[in-house]
């Protein structure tokens, strides 16, 4: 059997933060690829939810800096509902995106669970993109590129306060792995907050290995580890089903260390996939790549290992 908690499938099927339409097909690309029966074959037990409801996008300009955010609010309060209550039954919450605004809610629930049991929440972070924007920077009002800031309390008072209080998170709960794309102001204020982030450039410079070794310095078993996990995280190459392609992002075999080291840490407690677009993807090839990693990060490995 499975060392891991059982385990809750929430499908959260909407693309009301992104720029382009379709990650709101996402949850359903990854049920064809396989996700439940893979983690069943991991030894898990798994439960599939179904998808959460929310509005429908509406696809407008932004208004004041952000677009669609009344229905952005609507779709993360019932993600953070949704996800704490699965923690409250000692389930491990795994949300299927949609976009990464949905992280907001996530993440919000998770810190409020920790707050409540006494644990410590890391967040590990995948993604080629900061979403350190705010309404003043932001080039495009799309709030997926602005979750992380929302987090740290910058941003409209109903997502930074979804959960009642301001900042979620502070510096040194995020780890930011394979950023690559940071807009001109995102540089400003991603400096001034002081985040942790490992770029592909510091990534090629010492490598994966030495990397994530560094992401995951300091977890001990009073840790809450929660994986935010941007399909555009991958280099286009491999995962072509996302709206924000940037070359230069892992590789395979990458891919795997880093989900395979944080299997290792034994510490997972709740999972965010997001950005998935099966409408730019090739016969679901990144769903079913994003499957074959979710395995690795729940104990895949090619060998057995302590």
């Amino acid at each position: 059997m499975s060392n891991f908690l059982p385990v809750s499938l929430i499908g959260v099927p909407t693309d009301i933060g992104a720029g382009h339409r379709g990650a709101s097909m996402g949850p359903e690309a990854l049920r064809v690829a396989g996700l439940t029966a893979a983690l069943i074959d991991r030894g898990l037990d798994v439960i599939d939810r179904g998808n959460l409801s929310g509005p429908v996008n509406p696809w407008q300009p932004p208004y004041d800096g952000y677009r669609h955010l009344p229905e952005v609010i609507a779709w993360n309060r019932a993600v953070m509902l949704a996800v704490a209550a699965e923690l409250k039954l000692q389930r491990m919450p795994i949300m299927l995106g949609g976009d990464h605004c949905l992280a907001i809610g996530s993440i919000t629930a998770v810190a409020q669970h920790c707050r409540d049991i006494g644990k410590r929440l890391v967040v590990v972070w995948l993604d080629a993109h900061a979403d350190f924007n705010t309404s003043a920077i932001t080039p495009s009002g799309n709030i997926h590129g602005m979750p992380v800031a929302c987090l740290f309390g910058h941003g409209p008072d109903a997502l930074t306060r979804l959960g009642g209080s301001t900042p979620v998170l502070s510096t040194d709960q995020l780890r930011q792995v394979g950023i690559r794309s940071v807009d001109a102001g995102e540089k400003r204020l991603v400096k001034e907050v002081g985040l942790d982030i490992y770029d592909m450039r510091y990534i090629d410079e010492i490598g994966v290995k030495r990397s994530m070794e560094e992401v995951l310095s300091g977890l001990d078993k009073n840790t809450h580890l929660h994986l935010s996990f941007d399909v555009d995280f991958l280099d286009p190459a491999i995962a072509p089903g996302v709206g924000t392609t940037v070359p230069g992002g892992p590789n395979y075999r990458e891919a795997q260390l880093v989900m395979e080291m944080i299997a290792d840490t034994g510490l997972l407690g709740s999972l965010d996939i997001v950005e998935l677009n099966p409408a730019f993807d090739v016969h679901n090839q990144t769903a079913a790549l994003a499957v074959d990693l979710v395995e690795s990060l729940f104990g895949k490995s090619t060998l057995m290992r302590e």
